[in-house]
């Protein structure tokens, strides 16, 4: 039975799109939001994030339009956007900056209105759950349910066609549409599994941040790990020097996080060892400060990866940073060297 919060169906990344293999499958944009479930209530709506927490009150210029186009008791599977109209395209910035606006929340939504990209139906309007149908059913049902619906709330595009799917990712990235997820077309709905399959338009992944080099109010460069099923902080690498706008929402993000761990403390050797860094045409040990591994950055990295973590042989590239995220999101257990799979 359906009860809140649900752990939704997770995408393992992969670098290419995989070619079909006789069993029909479904593409799917992926979008530059937030994962989100919107649970319809007999009171109106609730919002999940993918990591069970309620989102409602960051989106209340949402809440009219989904009570109005969703009948009670409905459960729907999608993606959080913010259309930011001075570029032409999604911003995750304007997104998670509703998280962070404090006071200013009204504002930040009047200025920058979100809407909903719904791609799956987990219950119906009478209360069926539809966890055991078919990718294809669930597509239906949604697609009657949403008929005629505010604009605030759209139905994400599908195809069963892999030519189509390759030219998105060639040439949507410019309107925020990060890539494309692949999902079985007769696949059920599994809580808490990772059934699907996300390609992005360019080659990026999510790590923790461990530590900065420089200050907590100007870092220089993020140091960057991953978590072991123990629950230690692996390094797997540093990133380039800091642009300038991403060191502006770092100092925010990064304010109180300076390491507090009991004993022996932060799991990495401060400095750190040459051979940690990688740095072989520099001997000298990293001089960095620890930070408390709660926040997670999404870089773009090359295709030398290594090791079950992921680690980098060369500095990777701050994306942006992804409060949405829990560390615990970026644990790739096995980094498949033939298909470049990171899966979890």
């Amino acid at each position: 039975m359906l009860r809140w919060p649900v752990d939704p169906v997770r995408a393992a990344p992969a670098r290419s799109l995989p070619e079909a293999a006789g069993t029909p499958v479904a593409y799917e944009m992926k979008w530059d939001g937030f994962r989100a479930l919107v649970w319809r209530t007999p009171e109106g709506v609730r919002i999940q994030s993918r990591q069970g927490t309620d989102l409602t009150r960051y989106f209340p210029d949402l809440a009219a339009p989904l009570t109005a186009a969703l009948p009670p008791r409905a459960v729907v599977d999608g993606e959080l956007l913010v259309w930011d109209a001075e570029r032409g395209r999604c911003s995750f910035t304007l997104l998670q900056r509703r998280l962070t606006a404090g006071r200013r929340l009204s504002e930040v939504v009047r200025r920058f209105p979100a809407h909903l990209v719904a791609f799956d139906l987990l219950r119906d309007g009478r209360g069926v759950e539809l966890l055991d149908q078919p990718l294809t059913g669930r597509r239906a049902k949604l697609e009657r349910l949403l008929r005629g619906v505010p604009p605030q709330i759209a139905l994400c595009p599908q195809t069963g066609d892999r030519a189509v799917a390759l030219g998105w990712l060639t040439d949507l990235g410019v309107a925020g549409v990060e890539g494309v997820v692949v999902k079985p077309a007769t696949g059920r709905y599994r809580p808490g599994t990772t059934a699907w399959t996300k390609v992005r338009a360019r080659d990026t992944t999510e790590y923790v941040i461990g530590g900065v080099t420089g200050t907590l109010d100007r870092p220089e460069s993020l140091l960057l790990g991953r978590l072991d099923h123990g629950g230690v902080l692996r390094y797997t690498g540093q990133t380039h020097p800091l642009r300038p706008e991403h060191r502006r929402d770092l100092t925010a993000a990064l304010r109180g996080l300076p390491f507090r761990g009991p004993g022996a403390g932060h799991p990495w050797p401060c400095p750190l060892p040459p051979a940690w860094a990688g740095e072989f045409s520099d001997r000298r040990p990293l001089s960095f400060i620890p930070v408390e591994p709660t926040l997670v950055a999404e870089v773009e990295v090359d295709t030398a990866l290594d090791g079950a973590f992921g680690r980098a042989r060369h500095r990777s590239r701050l994306v942006r940073i992804r409060l949405d995220l829990h560390p615990r999101d970026t644990t790739p257990a096995v980094l498949e060297a033939a298909g470049g799979v990171l899966s979890g």
